[in-house]
């Protein structure tokens, strides 16, 4: 396994659940974090925690090319390298086609979809430069199938996925691609919810009760981490046992 000492980890949406989580396992292994998000607040509190020494940090809304430039490259400035990125950020404000949410899918495309690719293009060079990378990008379960309300969800999710593939065959062995698609976990991600019929539907699925903690798909973030150069976990589902979906 590789020894994440020293390592430098860009993770995007690292103000709360699996990148707030995964960056807190990370440092506790000996690696340098690049973190971003809009709730910057936290993001300063998060670094007090781990120690300023092993943390840069700043403001960062996905969905602006220049200031997910500008993150990766405060990493560089601080620690010299990116040697991985974690494509975390992503929101989930489900509704049906006929509500017409727009702006609601308009944002998704934004974050869910430009934002993985932005983060790529911050750090792709970097890592071909210096033959060795690793970019770990979080998709969904929606990202296999559909479900009722998650047609524009599914739709990004379904393209972090292509992403991911095209990325893989496109980098010519030099960087490790994982795909993780999570099931029901205790996050915020649910709170971007906004049609009140998703929301009844979703009181009677019992989601809510089989959600599992956020820091099994943390874990799995670090593990893929820690393959060995040469090799990569290209796809990874996790979801709790009881999830039919």
């Amino acid at each position: 396994m590789r020894d994440l000492n020293n390592m430098t980890v860009m993770i995007t949406g690292a103000s709360s659940g699996f990148g707030m989580i995964a960056a807190k396992m990370l440092v506790e292994q000996g690696a340098n974090v690049v973190l971003g998000a809009r709730r910057v607040d936290r993001l300063q509190t998060l670094s007090e925690e781990l120690g300023e020494e092993n943390v840069a940090f700043q403001e960062m809304d996905v969905s602006n090319k220049d200031q997910v430039h500008a993150l990766a490259q405060l990493g560089i400035d601080k620690f010299k390298k990116i040697d991985a990125l974690v494509n975390n950020a992503g929101i989930m404000p489900l509704s049906l086609l006929s509500a017409g949410r727009t702006d609601e899918w308009d944002e998704m495309i934004d974050i869910n979809i430009k934002g993985v690719l932005y983060g790529i293009d911050a750090v792709l060079q970097h890592m071909l430069d210096k033959d060795d990378g690793i970019i770990i990008n979080i998709s969904s379960v929606a990202g296999l199938r559909t479900f009722e309300g998650s047609a524009v969800y599914s739709a990004t999710k379904f393209a972090v996925r292509a992403i991911s593939e095209g990325l893989r065959s496109e980098s010519a062995g030099k960087i490790q691609v994982t795909c993780i698609y999570p099931g029901a976990f205790k996050t915020e991600l649910g709170f971007s919810i906004k049609d009140t019929s998703i929301l009844e539907r979703m009181k009677t699925t019992g989601m809510a009760q089989i959600a599992q903690p956020a820091e099994r798909v943390a874990e799995t973030i670090v593990f893929a981490l820690q393959q060995e150069k040469g090799v990569a976990l290209n796809e990874i589902v996790i979801r709790p046992t009881a999830q039919p979906l």
